[in-house]
């Protein structure tokens, strides 16, 4: 009898620490809330893009010039001629806007973890005109709700911008990105 108390009294204790995560973007779908809409493209292999469902360069980027033909020029390409001027503030906002927005308890859930971040940049006054998430719907990004990407979003919109070199500011938009771990 003892035993049996003793066994139902653990179980108890460990059904309390069972934590459900909730992964959020296990399908193609698209999320609105508070007023805007957000579009999660997930493939058969479990790679999750998200995005404002606004975004219009996100799944059909291509490198053009702003005269509509295509970048050909592989140092372009390949990143080996500048697009935008170095300087000593934009990728340390960037991280802090990104670390920023994730709660603490969203922050241990992704602890360790990476995700990629993308933005896409006005060539002509360098500001953030569409950013883009990609993860693995099993990871733990996969449980962080779209309020916290929005925020994110918004962020980055409104703090961040890029100087176009003259490179640069001959393309129709230019492309920035990282993959991130939350400190």
């Amino acid at each position: 009898m003892k035993t049996k108390h003793l066994f139902l009294i653990i179980l108890l204790l460990g059904v309390g620490k069972i934590v459900a995560q909730t992964y959020y973007y296990n399908t193609s779908q698209i999320f609105t809330e508070n007023g805007y809409s957000y579009r999660c493209n997930t493939t058969i292999g479990g790679d999750v893009t998200l995005c404002n469902a606004n975004n219009i360069y996100t799944d059909s980027l291509t490198f053009n010039y702003k005269d509509g033909t295509r970048v050909t020029n592989t140092n372009i390409l390949w990143g080996y001629v500048p697009l935008t001027e170095k300087d000593n503030w934009t990728k340390q906002t960037c991280m802090s806007i990104v670390n920023n927005a994730f709660s603490a308890t969203e922050k241990q859930r992704v602890l360790g973890e990476k995700f990629d971040i993308n933005m896409t940049i006005n060539s002509d006054n360098g500001h953030v005109i569409e950013v883009d998430f990609r993860f693995l719907k099993n990871s733990p990004f996969a449980t962080i709700p779209i309020s916290t990407y929005r925020t994110i979003e918004q962020n980055l919109k409104n703090q961040i911008w890029f100087t176009p070199t003259e490179v640069g500011s001959q393309l129709l938009v230019l492309v920035c990105g990282w993959m991130h771990k939350v400190e």
